[in-house]
């Protein structure tokens, strides 16, 4: 088998390994592709060195089909098309006990906590398996992770029909954030500076405009009669997009924080005590989520074929991070399948 290896701060290597076998519980999967995520980034830039050790295997977006079955698992087949629920918990801490086991304190999330998916041959817990339909393209698949990220994130902040949504930041997850609200039947914007990525919203069929070249907040004040947007989601990371989102916000409306700030970010409070404003954090999900994203996915409503930007070969695994880090471009995957190359 061969594996994706983080080696330190924007250094990778591919390496060479023997395939072990399932343990009790568990499945070995053969990865069809996996994705590159925002996350990601941060780890190849060193930013989670204190979670991810050297010699780590990264990744969490995902499909590939069932090759082994260990002991006492029972339900699933040799060949099978899967995706993994990349996430377990502890079941005994606060957040556990609360039934927000999605957000457990002792989190061991696949891929930053322990080895991940960018290795062609994948040990994990059966009951973090979830099928896929046999008639979806593994590729397509890959994105159920991400799109289940944007079913939580639109739930979170209780996105209804009618809504005015503004979405800022045009990357992969603000584009499926726009795309799942406008399946609920609200008005999207999406805020996105780079042309390559405004062109893509536009052509899954998401309004957005460029921050440089439009006042935001008037132009949402103008399409709302002077109310503003009902929902706003920050997914830029940006201490700019962190403004508009709070500026854009209609009274009583809601702020839904989905982008990783690495420092704290000055926020007009003022205007939260104003309007009234909400502030909610959306960081993982449920697999329930995971659950709607596989039917979305399935049933076209999520154009997953034109978010994927490249698909390149493990050995290309520094290249495909260098371009998702340079812009321009939405979904990257690395595939795994030799043979079908």
């Amino acid at each position: 088998m061969k594996a994706v290896v983080y080696r330190g701060a924007r250094h990778l290597g591919v390496e060479e390994r023997e395939p072990a076998a399932p343990g009790r519980g568990e499945v070995r999967i053969s990865v069809a592709y996996t994705g590159i995520c925002g996350t990601d980034l941060h780890i190849y830039h060193g930013d989670m060195d204190s979670r991810v050790g050297a010699d780590a295997i990264i990744g969490h977006e995902m499909s590939g089909r069932i090759a082994a079955l260990g002991e006492d698992v029972t339900g699933w087949s040799v060949g099978q098309p899967v995706t993994v629920l990349p996430t377990r918990w502890c079941g005994r801490c606060a957040a556990c006990q609360r039934g927000h086991s999605h957000i457990c304190h002792a989190m061991n999330f696949l891929g930053i906590d322990s080895p991940g998916a960018m290795q062609s041959s994948w040990n994990v817990p059966a009951e973090l398996v979830l099928p896929l339909p046999e008639e979806l393209p593994l590729d397509q698949g890959a994105l159920v992770e991400p799109v289940a990220v944007a079913v939580h994130d639109v739930r979170r902040g209780q996105v209804a029909s009618g809504d005015h949504v503004v979405v800022v930041g045009g990357g992969p997850i603000g584009v499926l954030i726009g795309t799942v609200a406008q399946g609920r039947g609200a008005r999207v914007l999406l805020v996105e500076p780079d042309p390559a990525r405004r062109a893509v919203a536009g052509e899954v069929g998401i309004e957005a405009v460029d921050p440089g070249a439009v006042d935001v907040a008037a132009f949402v004040a103008d399409r709302t009669d002077g109310a503003g947007a009902d929902v706003a989601f920050e997914v830029s990371g940006a201490a700019a997009g962190v403004g508009t989102a709070v500026e854009v916000l209609a009274a009583r409306g809601r702020l839904v924080m989905v982008a990783i700030h690495p420092r704290p970010r000055e926020v007009n409070l003022h205007r939260f005590f104003w309007r009234e404003l909400e502030l909610l954090g959306a960081r993982l999900y449920q697999r329930d989520d995971m659950v709607e994203a596989i039917r979305l996915v399935a049933s076209g409503a999520i154009p997953a074929r034109q978010l994927i930007s490249r698909v390149e070969p493990p050995e290309a695994a520094t290249e495909a991070f260098t371009a998702l880090e340079g812009g321009g471009v939405m979904k990257v995957l690395l595939d795994w399948q030799e043979g079908d190359r």
